[in-house]
C-alpha cells in the first residue's frame, strides 16, 4: 500500500469570502505504517482526511492509493469518525455487517466477516447488544471493527479518541496499538494530542494554522511495541517537546 498525498489545495466559498483550508500539502503513508497528523483546530486536518476518504475533493492537487487516483469513497479507505457513527436501532453484530450488506455480501459471509472482526476488539460477547448499552470506548471499537470488516488497505480516523475520558482514551491507545501489530494495516491517524501522536506513531506531520499546509515531518524512533512505560522514557518527552515546539511556530 502507498497513500500519496501531492499539492493538495482546498478551498471553500462563502458569501463573504473564499477560505484556504488546506495549501500545498504533500505527504505519503507507506505499507504497515501508523503516521498520525497533528495541528491546532482550524489547521484542515479533518478536511484533510475527509479528501483522502473521498467525502471532498480537491480545488487543486491529487492524492493516489496504489498509484489509483481517488475520486470518491472506496472500499480500500476505511474510515472511523469521533463520533462513532453507529446506527443506535442495530446490534453491534448488525452494525459491523452493515458495510458488507451495501456491497451485496451474502449473509452467512458477512456474519461470518463480521465475528471475527469482532473477536478481533474484543467484543463478541457483546454481539447482541444496542449501542446504547456499551461504553464509549467499546462503541469506539464496534467503530473500528465495521471499518475493518472491508479489509481496506489504509484505516483513516479523525481523532478517534477526543471524546474519550483520559483513562479510556489510553486504554484505547494502547489497544490501537496492539491490533496494529496483528493486522498490520497502515493508518493514518488525525488528532490534536501530541501525547498520543507520539506514542501511537512511527512519523508524524506537523500542520501549520489555516492555511493548513505540513510544516514538520518528524520520524519517532521508538520500539514498535509500546507500553504505559514508553511515556515515561526521557526520548519520548524529547520527540514530544519537538512536536510541540513545531505547533507553537505553526499557530
Amino acid at each position: 500500500m502507498h497513500l500519496e498525498v501531492s499539492g493538495l489545495h482546498k478551498q471553500f466559498a462563502t458569501p463573504q469570502e473564499t477560505i484556504q483550508a488546506l495549501k500545498d500539502v504533500n505527504l505519503h503513508v507507506e505499507q504497515g505504517e501508523f503516521v498520525c497528523v497533528v495541528g491546532a483546530s482550524g489547521s484542515g486536518k479533518s478536511t484533510l482526511l475527509r479528501l483522502i476518504a473521498g467525502l471532498e475533493m480537491p480545488t487543486t492537487g491529487w492524492i493516489e492509493v496504489d498509484g489509483e487516483r481517488v475520486i470518491g469513497p472506496g472500499a480500500d479507505r476505511g474510515m472511523v469518525f469521533q463520533d462513532y457513527t453507529l446506527y443506535p436501532w442495530m446490534t453491534v453484530q448488525k452494525n459491523v455487517e452493515f458495510g458488507l450488506k451495501l456491497q451485496g455480501i451474502g449473509k452467512q459471509e458477512r456474519k461470518e466477516q463480521a465475528s471475527y472482526y469482532l473477536g478481533m476488539v474484543g467484543l463478541v460477547e457483546f454481539a447482541q447488544s444496542l449501542p446504547k448499552q456499551l461504553s464509549g470506548g467499546m462503541k469506539q471499537r464496534v467503530a473500528i471493527a465495521r471499518a475493518l470488516t472491508s479489509q481496506p488497505k489504509i484505516l483513516l480516523m479523525d481523532e478517534p479518541f477526543g471524546a474519550l475520558d483520559v483513562q479510556t482514551k489510553e486504554n484505547m491507545q494502547q489497544f490501537m496499538l496492539e491490533l496494529w501489530e496483528r493486522t498490520g494495516t497502515s493508518i493514518l491517524m488525525i488528532t490534536h494530542d501530541v501525547r498520543e501522536a507520539v506514542f501511537l506513531s512511527q512519523r508524524i506531520y506537523v500542520m501549520t494554522a489555516r492555511p493548513g499546509t505540513v510544516r514538520a515531518e518528524i520520524a519517532v524512533n521508538l520500539d514498535k511495541s509500546r507500553t504505559r512505560q514508553t511515556r515515561e522514557l526521557p526520548q519520548f518527552k524529547t520527540y514530544q517537546d519537538e512536536v510541540t515546539a513545531q505547533l507553537l511556530v505553526s499557530t
